[in-house]
């Protein structure tokens, strides 16, 4: 007899895969786009670290904020959907057992065998039953704002660190061009090792991430300058 048979399946990181990339790509795009801009605006490598500086901090806030009023969001959505599931379960269970029924049959299952695969689940765990195949919630998919923006906030700020650190040590007069250069290989590498954490292909990721990057921080550059000339 085989032994059993365990697997981990990459959906299980979603919850905290999302909201790191989001987090990660977010801190490199805008932080170096609002460089660059001050950059096209300003010769001062100053000014250009203090909004740095700024843009991570703020950043990483925004950052967590939202992500922690839009998952809480989606969590109050999940909450009330699984409480009138367990009033129609203490109010109806007869229609709940024929609408779990029909969700297999409508699967491929045959009726009758739907109907006893209904039953035995239900004796087991009606609730779990019903907001697992009926609402399709589950452990790895359910809401979790607090480790939505914990990560969300941390890996905006890594993110962010990167074109700083690049500023720093660019050459003078150079700041502009080593920010976005450098960043859009972190972006890079970000997109190939999101992909490859997610289990998917590398390549469209990877150029997805940096091509909207290129076009933030170019848009944001001629925003700059245009700006900076002006005042």
């Amino acid at each position: 007899m085989h032994p059993l048979h365990r697997e981990t399946h990459l959906i299980q990181r979603i919850g905290w895969l999302r909201a790191a990339v989001l987090g990660a790509n977010d801190g490199i795009i805008s932080t170096a786009s609002l460089m660059v801009g001050v950059a096209a605006a300003s010769t001062a490598a100053g000014e250009v670290l203090v909004a740095g500086i700024a843009g991570l901090v703020a950043g990483a806030m925004s950052m967590a904020a939202g992500e922690y009023v839009s998952v809480n969001s989606q969590a109050d959505t999940e909450n009330a959907d699984l409480e009138r599931e367990r009033r129609e379960l203490a109010e109806q269970p007869e229609a709940e057992l024929d609408e779990l029924t029909q969700i297999y049959v409508d699967r491929g299952v045959e009726p009758a065998l739907a109907r006893q695969v209904a039953q035995q689940m239900m004796a087991k765990d009606a609730f779990a039953t019903h907001a697992r195949d009926e609402l399709g919630l589950s452990e790895h998919v359910v809401a979790r704002p607090i480790q939505a923006a914990l990560t969300s906030a941390v890996t905006f700020a890594v993110g962010a660190a990167l074109p700083l650190l690049i500023a720093i040590a660019a050459p003078v007069g150079w700041t502009a061009s080593a920010v976005s250069g450098g960043s859009l290989v972190g972006l890079a590498i970000l997109g190939a090792l999101g992909a490859r954490a997610g289990g998917a292909s590398a390549f469209k990721p990877t150029v997805r991430v940096t091509f909207w990057g290129a076009f933030a921080m170019a848009v944001t550059a001629v925003i700059g300058s245009l700006v900076g000339h002006a005042v």
